[in-house]
């Protein structure tokens, strides 16, 4: 279910004038994401019509280029594939963010061309990946999705989001020795606003020293850097 929809974005999709489309739902529950009602609440959230969305999309055309779809978890949406196919007709590109949970999904849009763009989030550590995502997550499938999108030849990014006793320097490090080499990589700092788990919500956001520790310690590991 489309929950939400921006014409246009100049920083979603990098080098792209681009609409953004908020999928409702997600199978994660990272008690540090500030999108709780698009998590948790969605059928609170007016149900936009894809007809009229891409329509949107198509009246649009004259200043965008591409499209965003992000969330919640774009992967779990049931239209996913159909819905890109008919934004890929309009001449759009199409980037995906995704949590990686669902290699499935992923492998099956790179096989039909369908991507243009993935940029994935990595939560924190393997071994501790089910606190930073709320749920048992198996870490071999983020593994496998991380795997599928370096050798995609698809345009791609990884993500982090920092946050104070989910991620530290260890964690950055492992994340990144896993990743290799020339990997573009994104630490994206913790705001501590509307938390699924309200906690969070108190919770001080690591410094910008902080962040700049985190960013050598993934450069280190020969990783393209960068602090947001």
């Amino acid at each position: 279910m489309i929950c939400g929809f921006k014409d246009l974005s100049l920083i979603d999709y990098p080098g792209h004038m681009a609409s953004v489309v908020f999928v409702g739902g997600c199978n994660f529950r990272c008690p540090f994401c500030h999108n709780r009602t698009l998590v948790l609440s969605p059928d609170e959230i007016k149900h936009l019509d894809i007809d009229e969305i891409t329509g949107r999309m198509k009246d649009a055309k004259t200043f965008i280029d591409a499209v965003v779809i992000t969330g919640g978890e774009p992967t779990i949406w049931k239209d996913l594939e159909s819905f890109i196919e008919k934004v890929k007709a309009l001449g759009l590109k199409v980037k995906l963010d995704t949590n990686g949970s669902r290699p499935d999904v992923i492998k099956n849009l790179l096989a039909k061309g369908l991507l243009d763009y993935i940029a994935m989030d990595i939560k924190t550590s393997f071994e501790r990946y089910h606190k930073a995502s709320g749920v048992n997550i198996n870490p071999k499938l983020i593994k496998e999705s991380i795997t599928l999108i370096k050798e995609s030849g698809v345009e791609h990014e990884f993500r982090t989001t920092c946050v104070p006793g989910l991620t530290d320097e260890a964690d950055i490090r492992q994340i990144s020795n896993y990743l290799g080499k020339n990997e573009h990589y994104t630490l994206q700092q913790f705001r501590p606003e509307t938390t699924i788990d309200p906690w969070y919500e108190e919770v001080k956001a690591f410094s910008a020293g902080d962040m700049l520790q985190f960013q050598d310690a993934a450069a280190e590991a020969g990783l393209k850097v960068k602090v947001i």
